[in-house]
């Protein structure tokens, strides 16, 4: 098959790879033709303007847009969209809030251009890993793109089965899943994203009593100088929490016991205050993921151990640099 891809950062780059490994083809389009040139160089079709891209394309057309969620993919969309007829597909990869997918589908129906919405996890390390794409438009233009998911997300891989599956979608075993219509998926990738918060809160303030539980305010027979990097490695290896994200905690203490080249500073994204509002809208009550969130927000003002750690976490999961200065 054929896709065109605009958007050549981390992940847009390397999906692109992963795609012409297993032989399919790419034309690519960045604001940055270095981006393209590079990629032209692995084997990708480069063009240098939307019309040029869009041209190159073979009708109907598959584009995906990788770019930042907001202003950045809302210009995109509509500059595209000025470009393509009706059987075409516009897929933003993206994080965008699912109720701006309902309404770019809904601007887009009447002239016939199909919007999928994919939430895609899988951060610097996609390229090998493989990337779990969470799916949301109509059913006849995702099967139309299902060469293409297959190749992107993780596949099988070592992971047993989960008993009890007969008769459920079997592409969620593959990795990749059709979530339901215009914006279903980037609402479960929302929720994802508003979880992993809640799951790095937790691993970072157990290792932060472990920091702690040398302090001098503690009686002398209840100090423990306890070694974080071996206790992170030994729960990778048969605990009930291990995980991913434990696996990059691991690597981040190994590296730096004492994270030093962390100050603490941790952005939040989007995702996660858009899941809080949803929890607020369908009166779900969800005090861990909130109470993840406000953390963050605290972070921006005081540091704790807890706080590298979820810098640490961030930066190795999504190679996301931190703030180096405060706020608030």
């Amino acid at each position: 098959m054929q896709l065109g891809m605009i958007g050549l950062g981390r992940m847009g780059a390397n999906i692109v790879r992963r795609l012409l490994r297993a032989g399919h083809a790419c034309v690519v389009y960045n604001r940055t033709p270095d981006k393209v040139r590079q990629l032209e160089a692995e084997g990708a079709i480069g063009a240098y303007s939307l019309a040029e891209f869009v041209a190159r394309l073979s009708p109907p057309r598959a584009t995906w847009i990788m770019v930042p969620a907001g202003e950045a993919t809302e210009a995109m969309v509509l500059e595209l969209a000025e470009y393509l007829q009706a059987g075409d597909i516009l897929i933003d990869g993206g994080n965008s809030y699912y109720k701006d997918d309902v309404r770019r589908a809904a601007l887009l129906a009447p002239r016939g251009i199909h919007y999928v919405d994919i939430g895609t996890s899988g951060g610097v390390w996609g390229l090998e890993r493989g990337y779990c794409l969470m799916i949301g438009g109509e059913a006849a233009a995702v099967d139309r793109l299902d060469p293409l998911l297959r190749v992107i997300a993780p596949g099988r891989g070592d992971i047993p089965a989960t008993p009890g599956r007969s008769g459920l979608d079997r592409r969620a075993e593959e990795g990749y899943l059709h979530c339901g219509p215009v914006g279903a998926g980037h609402f479960v990738k929302m929720v994802h994203n508003g979880i992993e918060y809640g799951i790095m809160q937790a691993y970072a303030e157990g290792f932060d009593i472990f920091k702690n539980a040398a302090s001098a305010e503690l009686p002398a027979a209840h100090r423990y100088a306890l070694n974080l990097a071996d206790i992170a490695e030994v729960w990778r290896r048969g605990s009930v929490v291990g995980s991913w994200l434990l696996d990059l905690t691991a690597m981040a203490l190994a590296e730096t016991p004492d994270l030093a080249g962390y100050t603490g500073f941790v952005q939040d994204s989007g995702e996660g205050r858009w899941t809080i509002q949803a929890a607020i809208e369908t009166a779900v009550p969800a005090e861990v993921l909130t109470a993840a969130l406000y953390t963050r927000f605290r972070s921006r003002q005081e540091h704790t151990f807890a706080e590298k750690m979820l810098s640490a976490m961030r930066n190795k999961f999504g190679g996301h640099v931190e703030a180096t200065h405060r706020e608030g």
